[in-house]
């Protein structure tokens, strides 16, 4: 059965930065594009990157230029490292497998002063 499991969110100030990973159990992470969306308070869940499993990249243009998706598939993880993170970044954000449709739990990112 595959998990994801997300970790890494937490309190920043404006600004700062921080780096979340998930982690997927199961042979399906290195044949599977995967991707970080994000929830914030009221609002409806939004695609902020993807990467492919030859490492391609997208991003929304509210992250561009400050987030990096990144993989590893020795390790079944997919990173992505936040900088300049800003109030509005804040949000429950969550990985998901595309290839099968499957979201982790979710980890809380909060900036805030």
């Amino acid at each position: 059965q595959v998990q994801l499991v997300e970790s890494g969110g937490g309190l920043v100030q404006p600004g700062g930065s921080l780096t979340l990973s998930c982690a997927a159990s199961g042979s399906i992470f290195r044949i599977s594009s995967m991707a970080w969306y994000r929830q914030g308070p009221g609002e409806q869940r939004e695609l902020v990157a993807t990467i492919t499993p030859g490492s391609s990249t997208y991003y929304a243009d509210s992250v561009k230029g400050r987030f990096t998706i990144s993989r590893d598939n020795t390790k079944n993880t997919v990173y992505l490292q936040m900088n300049s993170l800003k109030p509005e970044d804040t949000a429950v954000y969550y990985c998901k497998a595309s290839s099968i449709g499957l979201w982790g739990q979710g980890t809380q990112v909060t900036v805030s002063s």
